[in-house]
């Protein structure tokens, strides 16, 4: 799920799962349902251009964008066969392993997790270490994900904890307010209700290593479909290649058009574009590549999430994810 900071216009009107697809080719050679991680916005820029400009459809894939929302479980839904395919993150098929459920990770489209903690300028704050001790409010499903992390690489406490309501309002009312962000919209959002710029913190650019983004799916599934699969991948880099590189704007009618809520509009979705090229979210400065994974990066995160107390140390944590699928392979 998205940890957005302030999107929460409309999204009780929005909760149920939205279908987009109606029209993909009656002669596809695939179909492949996949299930986006929350509602239609600029993050998912890459699947809805690849969607518009008929990227899927050359590919001989008739490809159902299914938004997620609060309350759904994208895990749970591909695990159940409701989805082909989903959207997560490094966490998402660990912990199906961890569960004994072999979901199975196939590509990264965020080499950087857009995750931040955000702060008021003027309140001696710019860096994480300055954060220990004070104040965070997190919400509950990340206090078992980067908080963990934050603990044991910084030295957080559980006593800073505070609860987060994914609402501005708190943290615009209190100077000295800390509370979990998305690189993608904090300046967006918080720019325009603070005297001054926020102070982001990227996590990613402070050793926090999770892929996001991520494509997965059941091991039964990719093994029966690779070909499928490939395709899919392939034709989403494509997608998040011109998202990066060109003109996005199909991708954006589309997913407005879907989610009509105006805090998605246009002026959101060119700040978290803007965000994602200048800080290298989706192919980061090494090069490695739109959608790739590395061997040695699942390792060091699955180091760190050991150390950290979050999974045990005789997980067989590669069972998690897969390179044979990423794009451009054969």
């Amino acid at each position: 799920m998205s940890t957005k900071t302030t999107r929460v216009g409309g999204l009780a009107m929005m909760a149920a799962t939205l279908l987009l697809g109606a029209s993909g080719p009656a002669a596809a050679v695939d179909k492949i349902r996949f299930g986006l991680g929350w509602l239609p916005e600029a993050e998912h820029c890459g699947f809805f251009q690849a969607k518009a400009t008929g990227l899927y459809e050359k590919a001989g894939l008739d490809v159902d964008l299914m938004a997620g929302g609060p309350g759904i479980n994208t895990a749970m839904l591909v695990a159940g066969g409701e989805q082909d395919l989903g959207m997560g993150s490094s966490f998402t098929t660990l912990n199906m392993v961890k569960q004994g459920i072999p979901g199975v990770t196939v590509a990264a489209f965020f080499q950087k997790d857009p995750q931040t903690l955000v702060a008021h300028a003027g309140q001696g704050v710019s860096k994480l270490e300055d954060v220990k001790g004070r104040p965070v409010m997190v919400a509950d499903f990340a206090r078992g994900e980067f908080w963990q992390f934050l603990k044991y690489r910084f030295g957080f406490t559980d006593d800073q904890l505070r609860p987060y309501t994914y609402s501005s309002a708190v943290f615009v009312s209190d100077k000295t307010a800390i509370q979990q962000g998305y690189v993608t919209a904090d300046a967006h959002y918080l720019g325009n209700l603070l005297d001054q710029p926020p102070v982001i913190m990227l996590l990613a650019d402070h050793g926090y290593l999770n892929y996001a983004t991520t494509v997965f799916g059941m091991s039964s599934y990719i093994e029966a479909h690779p070909d499928a699969v490939r395709a899919f991948l392939s034709a989403t880099a494509e997608g998040w290649k011109s998202c990066m590189t060109g003109d996005y704007t199909p991708a954006m009618k589309l997913a407005t058009s879907i989610n009509t809520d105006p805090a998605y509009g246009e002026g959101l979705w060119e700040a978290s574009i803007n965000e994602m090229r200048d800080r290298h979210i989706v192919s980061n400065e090494s090069g490695e590549g739109i959608g790739a994974m590395t061997d040695t990066r699942w390792a060091d995160f699955f180091a760190d999430m050991v150390k950290a107390g979050v999974y045990p140390a005789d997980l067989e944590f590669r069972k998690a994810y897969t390179l044979s699928y990423l794009p451009g392979s054969k």
